[in-house]
């Protein structure tokens, strides 16, 4: 099996692959830009990172933007999306005054208010960052082993709110707004938080994106 991770400029690509290594030793792990590489592969994983009109800007330059429409059309290979690649996976966000996404799943990419207050008084930070419990909405073969409310770890300002119910895979409650930092569809799976930093659960979750045979 040959896991390719899209290396577009964006994203924490040796941290996520040396994760996956982890939890499969025997499988080949690669970072790479080759389209065909790409299509050949076994496993995909769309990392992202930073501002995502920088994301969407450097899988255009690097001429990638087709393929990954590509194989979200055909839906015939697991895909992982991480981060701000779960953020690309929708129709729009409204960051850095609206850009304008992949389109694969309808919803959109909106932010955290930074004015809100927690239980006692105190004003919510944004970025939201560190570890959060990420509450199961639908079971889904990448949370087998995970307990609902399992600790993941966060950076980010912007979020997903997705438009169908049956997308939304697993949700935190942050500053006034319910996050969909897990979505789904097909044979496509995408998180906000980092499963390469959130410790046994983030490592059982790629161990189960590695087994997943949609």
């Amino acid at each position: 099996m040959t896991i390719a991770i899209i290396d577009y400029g964006m994203g924490n690509l040796h941290s996520v692959a040396k994760a996956i290594e982890h939890v499969s030793p025997d499988e080949r792990v690669t970072i790479t830009r080759d389209a065909r590489a790409i299509k050949g592969a076994s496993r995909v994983v769309l990392p992202g990172q930073g501002a995502i009109r920088d994301c969407m800007g450097e899988l255009e330059r690097t001429e990638l933007t087709g393929l990954v429409k590509e194989l979200l059309r055909d839906a015939s290979k697991p895909l992982l999306g991480i981060c701000v690649g779960q953020q690309m996976l929708m129709e729009k966000s409204e960051e850095n005054g609206g850009v304008r996404c992949l389109g694969y799943m309808p919803g959109r990419v909106t932010r955290f208010d930074d004015t809100a207050l927690d239980e006692q008084g105190q004003r919510l930070k944004v970025p939201h960052m560190g570890w959060n419990r990420v509450h199961q909405h639908h079971m889904h073969p990448l949370w087998e082993g995970i307990l609902t409310g399992e600790r993941f770890y966060f950076v980010h300002s912007y979020f997903v709110q997705a438009d169908d119910d049956a997308h939304a895979m697993g949700y935190i409650d942050y500053a006034g707004s319910r996050a969909h930092v897990a979505t789904g569809r097909d044979a496509v799976f995408a998180v906000q938080f980092h499963p390469e930093k959130s410790a046994d659960a983030g490592l059982r979750l790629l161990a189960n994106f590695v087994a997943w045979s949609p």
